[in-house]
């Protein structure tokens, strides 16, 4: 790698001048390995995991400390540059989409755990550290880290804070928004902050809870400090079979009328069951339509109490197969499927699109409902996982990419079903985030003044526009054009040269 990076002539070719200039210089910050100019090198990064979006970087550059991505943002800001933050490229919503013309900064080499503390309850560690990683480290403690995206195993923490990341254990202990005390960053005019620290809360305006979810429009965080959460005294997880969707729902919503609050109710269908046995063999009931993950942890006494309530409400709703894990290897076994859905779907479609909306728990049947009839309609198979518990619904749309207009077709369901979940009181995204493939549905659910104040908001940390640029924010200007405000029709508009969304 070390030698192809010294390769300069002909490796920028397709990078403006100004970018090919700055090649030594960002070098000199992050080292001969540590920037990426070869083509086929810097491929490897053209997309994160919703690869339905693709753009080869202008340049990749690798940090290893704070200094140098403070000096490669600075760099970056005094040339006019824009630059792309990357973590592990698990993201599924093109929200690490590198700019052609641009740096792409990838944090995935900061990777130490830096402070387990476990008075504090919190840690202390790089953005590249693995989701797992943090629980690992903490368990000698008694301590895990709660927020646990199902990619949990390769995602990365600075990942996790630009997209306010959930997973399926959220529906009692929340996103990772509700787990961050405190973050090293630097803005996009190079300078290092602080934002909250290792004690709880904070005075003042709320930059910690602005920057998280920001999806890497105000810089990058360098240094993150996590509240730790005490493990469970029990852990009992159930899986139980349901022969329609509709069934499981109500369960669902049984579970939590009756006041039981789980750590995580899962719900797959026959589609995404079909995929996660062909994958991982997890040996889910034969024949359902749908299947229930309902975990449950707390105080042994209280947990038994809940396992024995959840079996009859399951019961009940006419559920069938039912078996329940105490131990890790069972819990693990039921988890397998679950964990591997999304990239299990890879085994049944050529290609698919992830999607991320939320509803009402008491609209996940009608909704449900709506999306069958608009797969049927179309042609386009939509195999349904979700956090049923909290109303966070993926649903994969398959398609065939090598057969003319089914992309097309594909993204004209995903539209529709976040149009759904809009159309009843819910989100574009739960979890997932914005990035480039739910921006063009932001005015949907905000109005114009909404979208001006997120917008004058983002400038103040980024007046040059060079943070992640056409990202998250469905902004009025045109390719390569600058953040301003403007008022009225755009010029280019009016004179019916080019479309404005």
């Amino acid at each position: 790698m070390a030698t192809t990076a010294r390769r300069t002539p002909d490796d920028l070719v397709r990078t403006p001048a100004a970018l090919a200039a700055l090649v030594p210089r960002l070098r000199r910050i992050c080292g001969e390995d540590g920037v990426l100019t070869d083509l086929s090198q810097r491929r490897t990064y053209e997309s994160d995991g919703l690869t339905h979006h693709r753009s080869t970087p202008g340049v990749v550059a690798m940090p290893t400390t704070t200094a140098q991505v403070r000096d490669v943002i600075s760099l970056c800001a005094g040339h006019g540059v824009p630059y792309v933050p990357r973590g592990a490229g698990t993201g599924l919503s093109a929200g690490a989409l590198p700019h052609a013309e641009g740096v792409l900064l990838v944090t995935s080499r900061m990777r130490r755990i830096l402070e387990i503390d476990p008075e504090n309850e919190c840690a202390v560690v790089e953005p590249g550290v693995a989701n797992l990683d943090i629980t690992r480290a903490a368990e000698p403690y008694g301590y895990h880290y709660a927020p646990d995206p199902s990619s949990q195993q390769v995602c990365s923490v600075g990942g996790n804070v630009a997209e306010n990341s959930g997973g399926a254990h959220c529906l009692k202990y929340g996103f990772t928004a509700g787990h961050v005390r405190g973050l090293e960053i630097v803005t996009p005019s190079g300078e290092v902050v602080e934002l909250g620290g290792k004690a709880p809360g904070a005075h003042g305006y709320d930059l910690l809870g602005a920057f998280v979810g920001s999806e890497g429009t105000l810089g990058v965080a360098t240094r993150v400090t996590v509240s730790l959460t005490r493990s469970p005294q029990r852990t009992v997880t159930l899986l139980s079979a349901f022969t329609s969707l509709d069934a499981g729902g109500e369960v669902v919503g049984a579970i939590i009328a009756a006041g039981v609050l789980p750590s995580a109710i899962e719900m797959m269908d026959a589609l995404a069951v079909e995929a996660a046995e062909a994958a991982v063999a997890c040996d889910y009931p034969a024949g359902a339509a749908a299947v229930l993950v309902v975990e449950l942890d707390g105080p042994a006494a209280e947990v038994d109490a809940q396992v024995r309530r959840v079996t009859e409400l399951c019961a009940a709703g006419g559920s069938f197969g039912t078996r329940t894990a105490g131990g890790a290897e069972e819990r693990a076994l039921i988890w397998k499927g679950r964990k591997s859905a999304f990239a299990a779907v890879g085994r049944i479609s050529p290609a698919y699109i992830v999607q991320d909306g939320v509803v009402p728990r008491t609209a996940l049947a009608e909704v449900l409902g709506r999306i069958a009839a608009l797969s049927a309609e179309s042609g386009i198979r939509v195999a349904n996982v979700f956090h049923a518990g909290d109303g966070n619904l993926h649903p994969l749309v398959l398609f065939d990419d090598a057969e003319p207009g089914a992309a097309e077709r594909a993204e004209e369901v995903s539209g529709a079903i976040l149009d759904l979940c809009i159309e009843h009181g819910g989100s574009i995204t739960g979890e997932h985030g914005v990035g480039v493939d739910k921006a063009c549905k932001m005015p949907r659910m905000y109005d114009d003044a909404s979208l001006e104040t997120f917008d004058l908001f983002r400038r103040a940390f980024d007046p040059e526009g060079i943070a992640n640029p056409d990202k998250l924010l469905p902004t009025p200007r045109l390719c390569g054009e600058r953040p301003e405000v403007r008022t009225g029709v755009h010029p280019l508009v009016a004179s019916g040269e080019a479309e404005q969304f």
